[in-house]
């Protein structure tokens, strides 16, 4: 691993980041064709933050958030810190104090495949986290990593500049390059969301509006009255091996 810190990198256009931030994540998820998901084990410490940011990214060694502090400083108004590690790690290498420095830099929240602690205070200043783990273990000040160079979390690579969004579904990417084809395709998506659920307050079955009759018909599933499947032989129980 190099270790370098990268200053100044690209960010994705914050016009685009604030068209993308009311949408949530399984929205802009399924419309980028299910990509971009940082996967379950990235979950939101505490619930009902929704929040869109440019990535400033962060490798560090297990056990270690050296480079989290040196990352603070190329944080601008608008960013989301994410940080992953060289391998495995639960430590509670983020808290409150962390936090406190970077929300006086502006900073929307922190992604981070490691663990996080001081969970309680976190909630009550209102700072979004989403983590790995929970963990009150601490951490040392020794080891050199990289600031702003790509990372990768849950199989997804995040490159710094790029879009990252969280809410209490989880936390994916959108890689800078595409923000502007996911804002249409986010809109467009959720306009079809809106008009099915018109649709089901109206009364009408997905089974209808998504044309799976047909598609049961092909699978080989039988609708028979419950006397015909008694007859059968039917059991008002099923049991698998």
């Amino acid at each position: 691993m190099r270790t370098v810190v990268v200053t100044d990198p690209p960010r994705a256009r914050a016009e685009l980041v604030e068209k993308l931030a009311p949408f949530g994540v399984a929205t802009v998820h399924e419309a980028l064709g299910r990509t971009g998901y940082l996967g379950p084990g990235i979950r939101p410490v505490h619930l009902g933050s929704r929040i869109a940011g440019t990535a400033v990214t962060v490798l560090s060694w297990p056990g270690d958030n050296l480079m989290i502090h040196v990352a603070v400083e190329q944080c601008r108004p608008g960013d989301v810190l994410v940080v992953a590690t060289t391998s495995p790690s639960t430590d509670g290498m983020f808290g409150e104090l962390f936090a406190t420095a970077l929300r006086r830099r502006g900073v929307r929240g922190l992604v981070t495949a490691a663990g996080v602690r001081d969970v309680a205070e976190l909630h009550a200043m209102g700072f979004p986290v989403w983590s790995a783990a929970v963990s009150a273990q601490g951490t040392v000040k020794a080891t050199p990593g990289a600031v702003n160079v790509p990372v990768t979390i849950g199989g997804q690579t995040i490159r710094p500049g790029d879009v990252v969004l969280a809410d209490d579904d989880g936390a994916m990417v959108v890689p800078r390059g595409d923000a502007d084809h996911a804002v249409t395709a986010a809109a467009a998506r959720t306009a079809k969301e809106d008009a099915s659920r018109e649709a089901f307050l109206a009364g009408e079955l997905g089974l209808d509006r998504y044309g799976l009759r047909e598609r049961l018909a092909g699978l080989g599933i039988e609708y028979v009255d419950h006397d015909a499947y008694a007859a059968r032989g039917g059991s008002d129980t099923t049991t698998g091996s």
